[in-house]
């Protein structure tokens, strides 16, 4: 049967049906199967957001929204349940416990509801004990954490756009990259219709007093009004923001269930994301940890998709979704078995490529040097002989704080254009050598693709200055707070350093002192073409300005910034030789 030829057109829907767990806490579920008699397939999925937005109804009424629209958060993430159900699948929406219409208090590492639930499914009339799960965001980081409990009837999980990796230390990193700290959490809790006893002040326990002194006195959670009421709440239950913005970085719990929580997920899967560079790391970061760190999967996919945002409702890769299905829930001989490893979205050519593996085997890892005039080169600036002198000075630019400007100050690189075309695919670093003059920074770092015009010729007759109008495309973005430097030396890589982020590890900077900063850039896909140019822009603020049709979702999903007036020193000579680790792939 072709995708695209459903047989069931009529839909039997079950609203607000309560499913008792383990401990008597009853969760709100909407069921959604073929009208037709007989035992099906069922699909799962389960989030944060309320189920009552994933409502079919709401995808009829809503057309698509892409990424910069104010409407599309949160909205029908769930999977399309029409061509779901017309394709022979029930659909599942449960929401968390402390969410919506369930019971409980928000719990966002419960994860036994979920076992407890499948159970359920499988125990139903209409459920031939088969059971999926689908979703983006949100609903995909769910499919891990579900995947982890083992129950025996899950088959195959497909959590694209998954939201965090659900690993301890590594989650760590996608929602505050570098120590970096992030506002979706917040963002987060204003879609998530939980429980209004979730959000009631109470008492801290005594473990978290000294922390909740340490948010509070904060200068850089002060600019943010938002930020600064959640705080003097305290004691507030809704562990999604309060306990995240009192302690960011140490999980203890977490952290020793990491390695555990990527050997105990047994059955195939298929994630990946787009790259979302401009704001955080972990739906792609998250992807590409479960990827390479998950291997009792007997079958994995890892996809890279460029650009490309899922728009809301979600109704994006469903050919695919129902493929993987068909496969794994119906035993449908379709060579998704034989399916290539890795499968990445190459920008710049605009062609998919598929590879074995991740990163990719035969990666030449290249470096290019931060150089005098604003330069990226692939020689180190070494003087010829030991008399020749060359300018130790470094780049300099000062950043003032949000509440003073939202100008965002930069040190750009580029490269002369290239004279042939470049692909790089995977993981990228960028190791600076700096000076502050304050205790800390944010270290922000772009990587682009700026293509030719006119101003090209001038340039490579000897003109220095590279005009700001040039056509160029964001790829990929880093993060690194100063003070989290520090690297877990086992853990690391050049392509891939791997910072402690605890408080024990955390080190004020020293002003005027030069330190080596390894920043992870997340990874990308891209060819730069013959004559482009690869640049890298340095800054400490990340705040979006004046983009057109900017939504509150993209304005919020940003880090929290310095509230102080920094000056940033870069160098880039013999003795600091700052450079940009690029991961070439030949072309053959």
């Amino acid at each position: 049967m072709a995708l695209d030829e459903p047989v069931y057109e009529n839909m039997i829907q079950e609203r607000d049906v309560m499913v008792k767990m383990r401990d008597g806490v009853h969760l709100a579920v909407d069921v959604y199967r073929p009208k037709a008699p007989g035992r099906y397939p069922t699909l799962y999925t389960c989030a944060v957001h309320n189920k009552d937005l994933q409502r079919p109804e709401i995808a009829e009424a809503l057309p698509p929204q892409p990424a910069y629209a104010s409407l599309w958060y949160g909205v029908v993430e769930g999977g399309d349940t029409k061509r779901l159900v017309a394709n022979g699948y029930a659909h599942v929406i449960a929401e968390l416990r402390g969410v919506g219409k369930s019971e409980g208090d928000y719990d966002p590492n419960n994860e036994t509801d979920h076992y407890d639930m499948i159970e359920w499914i499988v125990q139903q009339p209409w459920c031939d004990g088969n059971v999926g799960m689908i979703g983006i965001s949100a609903f995909g980081g769910e499919q891990f954490r579900a995947a982890v409990q083992g129950h025996p009837a899950l088959k195959a999980i497909y959590p694209y756009d998954s939201m965090g990796a659900y690993s301890g230390m590594w989650s760590i990193r996608e929602f505050h990259p570098g120590g970096v700290i992030h506002m979706m959490p917040y963002l987060l809790s204003l879609f998530s219709c939980v429980h209004e006893p979730c959000g009631r002040p109470g008492p801290l326990p005594p473990d978290q007093e000294e922390k909740w002194e340490w948010a509070m006195n904060n200068p850089d959670y002060r600019m943010y009004a938002h930020l600064w009421n959640i705080l003097t709440q305290k004691g507030q239950r809704n562990r999604m923001v309060f306990d995240t913005l009192i302690d960011p970085y140490d999980y203890p719990e977490l952290l020793a269930k990491s390695e555990e929580n990527f050997a105990k997920v047994r059955i195939p899967f298929v994630c990946g994301s787009g790259a979302y560079a401009y704001t955080y790391k972990m739906h792609w970061q998250g992807a590409q940890h479960w990827f390479m760190n998950a291997k009792n999967s007997p079958k994995k996919r890892l996809v890279f998709n460029g650009p490309a945002h899922m728009e809301r409702p979600f109704h994006q890769m469903h050919d695919d979704i129902l493929r993987w299905y068909d496969h794994w829930l119906k035993g449908v001989d379709n060579g998704v078995e034989n399916d290539p490893p890795v499968k990445v979205w190459v920008m710049g050519e605009n062609k998919w490529r598929t590879y074995e593996d991740w990163p990719v085997p035969g990666t030449q890892w290249t470096k290019f040097y931060l150089d005098s005039w604003e330069r990226l080169t692939t020689e180190e600036s070494l003087p010829r002989d030991q008399t020749q002198s060359y300018n130790p000075d470094p780049d300099v630019f000062t950043q003032m704080p949000l509440s003073k400007t939202m100008k965002v100050e930069r040190l750009r690189y580029m490269t002369d254009p290239l004279p042939d075309d470049l692909l790089i695919v995977g993981p990228c670093s960028l190791t600076l050598y700096a000076a502050l003059d304050q205790d800390d920074t944010n270290w922000i770092i772009a990587l682009s693709d700026v293509g030719p015009d006119v101003s090209v010729r001038t340039q490579r007759e000897g003109e220095r200055f590279v005009p700001s109008d040039l056509p160029e495309r964001e790829l990929t973005r880093g993060w690194l707070k100063a003070s989290h430097r520090a690297l877990d030396p086992v853990r690391s890589k050049p392509w891939a350093p791997f910072h402690k982020l605890t408080r024990e590890a955390q080190q004020p900077v020293i002003p005027g002192e030069i330190n080596e900063y390894q920043i992870e850039l997340l990874s990308t896909a891209n060819m730069f073409l013959r004559g482009h140019r690869i640049c890298v822009d340095i800054m400490s603020l990340d705040v979006p300005t004046g983009t057109a049709g900017l939504s509150n979702v993209e304005f919020i999903g940003n880090h929290v910034c310095s509230s102080k007036t920094v000056t940033h020193s870069v160098y880039h000579n013999a003795e600091y030789p700052s450079h940009l680790l690029l991961p070439v792939i030949p072309l053959t």
